[in-house]
């Protein structure tokens, strides 16, 4: 799993960059964390103090920090503009560490974030969160929650392991099961998605459109924008050893090559 990740960071940062102002159409980095949790050993944590100066220098160089939400609005082209320089703040999977480290971290910012989380991880362990931490996050109106399939599959591995029909049925609880498991734990419409590992294809976007999700995001070094198809918009994935190079790429004012 780790050379899969691995991989997608080194082959996505190999692309050309140019600038927000060379192009009419508002980019928008979308940001992903992982575990914040110093005590857990893992290449894609990242220690409190290193999120913490992120979000300043973020703050420092005019990025306004806005929803998911307000972002998928103006990529779906129901709205028309945004604030200056938007930049987007997501965790994925649900590590215990977002409301132990990045909670307190965020309530200073008073910032938004969007937290896309697997249930089958909800309440499983010491490192994970639970259901009652994930609502009272909820609560506070600082933390959306969303749809990251029930298992954190990699499709690719799993298609080869089953049958044609046990994969369908497979895709199926993974898709629209866990969406419902979400919205009805937490009370919430789930639209968005994100796909583990970055992995998907025409099946899986197609799936997850009758399942109700509008939009889904994958792993790709490039901002967010309307040339990407809405299943496949991009995120700047934050590791340990290359999180200096990530927000160099996103302060320059990276710009993705369209797929339009």
């Amino acid at each position: 799993m780790r050379f899969i990740y691995f991989f997608i960071i080194m082959l996505t940062m190999m692309f050309p960059y140019g600038s927000f102002a060379n192009n009419k159409n508002i980019n928008i980095p979308i940001i992903l964390y992982h575990n914040l949790n110093p005590t857990v050993a893992g290449y894609m944590n990242i220690t409190p103090e290193k999120f913490e100066a992120n979000l300043k220098l973020l703050k420092d160089n005019g990025f306004t920090f806005i929803p998911l939400k307000e972002a998928v609005e103006y990529l779906q082209g129901k709205r028309d503009t945004l604030p200056p320089k938007p930049v987007v703040i997501t965790a994925d999977d649900g590590w215990e560490s977002v409301y132990t480290y990045m909670y307190p971290i965020i309530k200073k910012f008073n910032i938004p974030v969007t937290l896309f989380i697997y249930p089958g991880a909800i309440s499983s362990g010491k490192h994970f969160l639970s259901w009652e931490q994930l609502k009272e996050l909820k609560n506070t109106g600082l933390f959306d929650i969303q749809g990251h399939t029930y298992s954190h599959p990699n499709f690719k591995i799993t298609k080869k392991r089953l049958s044609p029909a046990a994969y369908e049925q497979f895709v199926q609880n993974e898709l629209f099961t866990s969406k419902k498991i979400l919205e009805d734990k937490m009370g919430i419409k789930v639209t968005l998605l994100a796909w583990p590992f970055g992995i998907y294809n025409d099946y899986l976007e197609n799936e997850a459109t009758k399942a109700g999700y509008v939009m889904a995001f994958t792993i790709g070094y490039h901002t967010a924008n309307r040339g990407f198809k809405p299943m496949e918009q991009p995120r700047f994935m934050i590791v340990d050893k290359l999180d200096a190079q990530t927000y160099k790429i996103i302060l320059d004012s990276a710009t993705p090559k369209s797929k339009a």
